[in-house]
């Protein structure tokens, strides 16, 4: 699949006729008779294809004048995913206006963090998505005012401020004109069974299948910083650091979504704490697409064939990710976790779990550029490493958010001290998301390739690596399943 589908009529027609769900989120079919766009898998019986039209986003359909279809419900689709494994400028806006910079900071506010012209943007989100940021963006609110609508019992003039909405009539219009029914009305379309729990937000976050859980939320367990993050019951749960205040996210891997539970402290931030789980889970990639292209490696076909769908686990705050791969430099994993959970009970700040379990969000780059070197327990060097890393991060110089410039990113960090290719290429993976990220130095990545019959020198394997380009970094998780060791973080 490639950008631009929506522009091939006879691919598109054949989607919607075998209602196919791998495309759901790629492309929209709008229905020229009935005016309502549908994802691909819609359940309803196909239109006639010359009474079909494509769209690219959510966005241009209503701002062509087509209205949500109520069965299908389109809005709730998957992502694209191309805009996680693109590094261009549209694919960097489109991570900025899913984390909400554009109801926050506005269209400039967007400009300013990518460093183009508001009219550069508008053009190239025009040319590509047939819709400019503004409407984007209040796609989502319709979206965000529909979780709200459905899943709180919220009034309507909370839920309107909580979406983004500058007014209640605002908000009305927008409800009428995206699901062609009043706020009221979707809320009485509600399930009667649905049990609310006040504070409590509780929603699915679909994915594209297959999806195996193991390997990502196996991950995340054994890496947990107590106090930040917890595997109970079956669920993954973890503190946030959020824009407008902080929140607790609880995640259950199901056959075919996963269940969220989400408690903030202001709803403000509904739309950027689902978007931050789902990039963490990866929610938002095309498992086919580089399960295809990985297949092709007769060495790795049977591993991708035995467990598909693997995901690469990712991290709701970029920061903290970048501090805890330094922590975990030449250690043990049970080694980190201590190191971070004792910047955590003294520096982070406290939060209410009501399940208990959680009590601190990460500490903040500004809280731990203020920590006194001398009080941590690391050699000399690493601690020269973290001191750089956290103060770097605190003054701006460094930053890294879901637009950063992957490559850009990568050499910044290689010029810190204590910071090696290792260190720089977990930090691209995992905090900034570049799906073609390869670590040829990684200990259990060796291993593997020794037990397989790959070179094991990194120059060797890194040249025969190039055939699973662009998604080394999927690989990476399908040779460290085949390790039976515990997770080291080791290289730097």
């Amino acid at each position: 699949m490639q950008n631009g589908m929506h522009t091939d009529t006879e691919r598109c027609v054949r989607a919607v006729q075998s209602k196919d769900a791998r495309f759901d989120g790629w492309f929209f079919t709008a229905v020229l008779t009935t005016r309502i766009y549908c994802r691909p898998s819609c359940p309803v019986v196909p239109p006639k294809p010359e009474n079909m039209t494509f769209y690219p986003s959510a966005a241009a359909c209503q701002q062509a004048g087509f209205r949500a279809c109520k069965r299908c419900r389109p809005d709730t689709s998957p992502g694209s995913p191309e805009w996680n494994q693109r590094a261009d400028l549209v694919a960097r806006a489109m991570r900025l206006i899913a984390d909400g910079t554009v109801d926050r900071e506005g269209v400039p506010g967007l400009a300013a963090r990518l460093g183009y012209s508001t009219r550069q943007i508008e053009r190239q989100l025009l040319a590509e998505l047939g819709a400019g940021p503004l409407a984007l963006a209040r796609a989502q609110r319709a979206q965000t005012a529909r979780l709200l609508i459905e899943t709180t019992a919220l009034p309507m003039a909370e839920i309107a401020f909580a979406a983004g909405f500058s007014s209640i009539r605002t908000f009305n219009d927008t409800v009428r004109d995206v699901f062609a029914l009043s706020p009221s009305e979707l809320r009485n379309r509600r399930p009667k069974t649905t049990v609310l729990t006040p504070g409590t937000l509780t929603l699915r976050l679909p994915f594209r299948a297959p999806l195996n859980p193991d390997n990502l939320f196996g991950h995340l367990a054994a890496t947990a910083v107590p106090g930040v993050e917890e595997w109970r019951a079956g669920a993954y749960r973890r503190t946030l650091r959020l824009p407008y205040g902080h929140g607790i996210a609880s995640l259950t891997p199901k056959s075919d979504h996963i269940a969220c539970r989400l408690t903030l402290s202001d709803l403000r931030d509904l739309p950027v704490a689902i978007s931050r789980c789902r990039r963490m889970l990866d929610l938002d990639a095309d498992p086919v697409a580089v399960d295809d292209q990985l297949r092709t490696d007769p060495v790795l076909a049977p591993l991708v064939d035995k467990a598909p769908g693997r995901r690469v686990p990712r991290t709701v705050d970029e920061a903290e990710f970048a501090v805890r791969a330094v922590l975990g430099q030449q250690v043990s994993t049970a080694a980190a976790r201590t190191h971070a959970a004792r910047l955590v009970t003294a520096h982070g700040e406290p939060v209410d779990d009501p399940e208990g379990g959680l009590t601190h969000l990460f500490p903040s780059p500004e809280a731990l550029a203020a920590v006194d070197p001398e009080s941590l327990a690391m050699p000399r060097t690493r601690r020269t490493t973290f001191t750089t890393l956290v103060g770097q991060l605190a003054d701006g110089t460094l930053h890294l958010g879901v637009e950063s410039d992957w490559s850009e990113t990568r050499a910044h960090l290689l010029s810190l001290p204590g910071f090696g290719p290792w260190t720089a290429d977990v930090i691209a993976m995992r905090a900034l998301g570049d799906p073609d990220t390869f670590l040829p130095t990684d200990l259990g990545i060796r291993r593997a390739a020794q037990e397989l019959g790959l070179p094991s020198t990194p120059a060797a394997l890194t040249a025969r690596a190039a055939a699973w380009r662009p998604w080394r970094a999927y690989a990476v998780q399908y040779l460290w399943a085949t390790d039976s060791h515990p997770i080291n973080f080791l290289p730097v």
